[in-house]
């Protein structure tokens, strides 16, 4: 079996609506090669960790906290890939994200500790979509209410961190 260092893009119907703003913003047609960049840690290299703890306004997740939350979903999604491509058929679950945040304590964590469980996470997800057969790349499941792909999967991953660096870099960096 041969396994495939490149994920194309999915259609439309292989991911819930409010998916999309993900999947748009990832470039060009390959998936991996969006998660190779690491954006968010190359963002946040060298910020400080005093800064970790940055809010740009009252009720906003602090900067440690997003980063805590992409390593959350990033496993939960990772996750649902891996399911979903062996052929699991059961409906998986949704969660919810600020409770995770609230529950996982990440403003008494270093910002440095926190970076680098998402960069070791990234691996792991790197590693899962690269051990995947092209087959299993059009698979669909059930998450969260909707159908979805493997394929649409890394795709909504390698967006959510694009959104989230979007985010950083245009509130939280530009207001620290």
């Amino acid at each position: 079996m041969t396994c495939s260092a490149t994920i194309r893009r999915p259609g439309a119907d292989e991911y819930g609506p409010h998916y999309g703003r993900y999947v748009s913003v990832v470039p060009g047609d390959d998936a991996i090669a969006v998660l190779e960049r690491q954006e968010v840690a190359r963002l946040l290299a060298g910020l400080g960790e005093p800064k970790g703890g940055h809010r740009y306004a009252p009720g906003k997740w602090s900067v440690k906290e997003v980063v805590g939350h992409l390593a959350d979903t990033e496993r939960i999604f990772a996750y649902r890939a891996l399911r979903i491509a062996r052929g699991d058929e059961t409906p998986l679950r949704g969660y919810e994200q600020d409770d995770y945040v609230r529950a996982a304590g990440f403003d008494a964590r270093s910002l440095e500790a926190l970076l680098d469980e998402f960069e070791a996470v990234r691996r792991a997800t790197l590693t899962l979509f690269r051990s995947l057969a092209p087959m299993t790349h059009a698979r669909r499941g059930t998450a969260n209410g909707v159908p979805v792909s493997v394929r649409a999967l890394g795709y909504i991953i390698a967006g959510h961190e694009r959104h989230h660096a979007k985010v950083l870099e245009t509130r939280y960096l530009t207001s620290t």
